[in-house]
């Protein structure tokens, strides 16, 4: 879906841009330049769009595997505190044992029901490690 989106929003801009020129009025008048700069914010546009989409979590027993915007981390249940999902929080949150924080960008509060189940899901994990 993001690709799809960052796809039309790139070929939006550069529509507009090969179009630019045609719309020139006496007041305003666009040059070449100006219709460059329409199709590179609308490759800017779409990189941010997958830059936004990258966000995961995956988890297992042996631990999580997270990434946020930069790269992926592998974070073994043995050094996850706590899974924190505060009413107010926008993101899930995993507390570690050296007092840091790591922010969970995959499991948003805007999701909902499905953000829940993914932070108990995970709970249930750290427990399970835990246990066994």
């Amino acid at each position: 879906m993001a690709w799809s989106l960052a796809v039309l929003v790139v070929l939006a801009m550069i529509v507009v841009g090969v179009l630019l020129k045609q719309s020139s009025t006496a007041a305003v008048t666009f040059r070449t330049a100006d219709q460059l700069a329409m199709i590179g914010v609308g490759l800017i546009l779409g990189g941010a769009i997958l830059v936004l989409a990258r966000p995961y979590v995956r988890a297992d027993a042996g631990g999580l595997v997270v990434r946020n915007l930069g790269g992926a981390k592998h974070i073994p249940w043995q050094v996850v505190r706590s899974v924190r999902f505060s009413g107010a929080a926008p993101w899930a949150t995993l507390e570690l044992e050296d007092d840091d924080a790591l922010t969970l960008l995959a499991i948003q509060a805007v999701d909902g029901d499905l953000a829940a189940e993914a932070t108990e899901a995970l709970r249930r994990l750290l427990a399970q490690s835990r246990a066994g």
